[in-house]
């Protein structure tokens, strides 16, 4: 089993380095600074599941010196899911399947529209992890989940392979769900308005959830997503919004997002796919999305400053 991670921050980095340390053959794309120090020193993994270090990896920025491979797990920015989508085509064979795990709704049929339906699977992950250094990765919070599945949901063993293999990585838990879509969407319920709140707010959850005014927020947003998904006739069960809450209750206190981090730190960041994907699919389907309206306004000038567009 060939296995490629396109993009190796700390999504990325940690799975694949999860894999490589069972004995798994993964390449790692990367680029820079990060490229360099796996090329000359490995790489480095510190997790609450277990610190490791991977003293030699294979490592490169060129998808063609690869070849093709079994599986490519694609972890960049969801923002860069088209242009990896183009670039990942030399190491896409008749039988490859892609992992998308970025935050949104998106990834796949991104990903689809430049490789083919049939190479495309959906996929979600939960993991608080980041690129501490180059050549080092930080997991920081979270149970190590990942879920996938054919969008169609008909059985594949090219995904309980993979599903077997993760779970034989220490520090790791793989699942198929039965309905990847719906998945897909509870996950995008709760990580959504989440980083949109917490980037227009620029509080951690715990705050979020104890201000009555900012939870009521929050929930109107998540209300909002709710409504797309019955339109869209995702079966989300009809607890989940409470369900939801619970998980952000049960979360550190002090718990950001990767959106509402980047924004801070004046970063181009996944608010388009995020909370902007609310408000177009609203606008397709004719429902009103106030709250995510406001949101991805408000934050506008500050992704516009991100990306150079505006200067202030």
């Amino acid at each position: 089993m060939r296995i490629a991670i396109f993009g190796s921050g700390g999504v990325g980095g940690y799975f694949g380095g999860r894999l490589a340390q069972a004995g798994c053959d993964v390449t790692f794309i990367a680029r820079g600074e990060h490229l360099s120090a796996m090329r000359d020193n490995g790489l480095r993994v510190d997790s609450i599941a277990g610190d490791f270090i991977l003293d030699k990896v294979h490592v490169t920025d060129d998808p063609k010196k690869v070849g093709q491979v079994d599986f490519v797990i694609c972890a960049v920015k969801a923002w860069q899911v088209a242009s990896a989508a183009e670039s990942m085509k030399p190491m896409i064979g008749d039988n490859t399947l892609v992992i998308p795990l970025q935050n949104g709704i998106e990834s796949a049929a991104q990903l689809a529209k430049v490789l083919g339906a049939d190479a495309v699977l959906g996929g979600l992950c939960a993991l608080v992890a980041y690129q501490a250094l180059p050549g080092h990765i930080k997991h920081i919070g979270a149970n190590p989940l990942i879920r996938f599945n054919r969008i169609d949901n008909q059985a594949d063993v090219r995904v309980y392979h993979l599903s077997d293999a993760l779970n034989r990585c220490q520090g790791v838990k793989s699942s198929i769900p039965n309905d990847v879509n719906v998945a897909i969407w509870q996950k995008f319920l709760l990580i959504s308005p989440w980083s949109g709140m917490g980037a227009v707010s620029r509080a951690p959850i715990g705050v979020l959830l104890k201000l009555p005014e900012t939870r009521q927020l929050l929930l109107g947003s998540m209300q909002e997503v709710y409504q797309l998904a019955m339109a869209l006739d995702i079966k989300l069960a009809d607890d989940c919004l409470q369900k939801t809450i619970a998980v952000l209750e049960s979360l550190p206190e002090s718990s950001t997002t990767s959106m509402q981090q980047d924004m801070a730190k004046g970063r181009p960041s996944e608010l388009k796919e995020q909370s902007g994907a609310i408000v177009r699919l609203g606008n397709t389907l004719n429902i009103d999305t106030p709250i995510n309206w406001f949101i991805l306004d408000s934050l506008g000038p500050q992704e516009l400053r991100a990306r150079g567009v505006l200067n202030f």
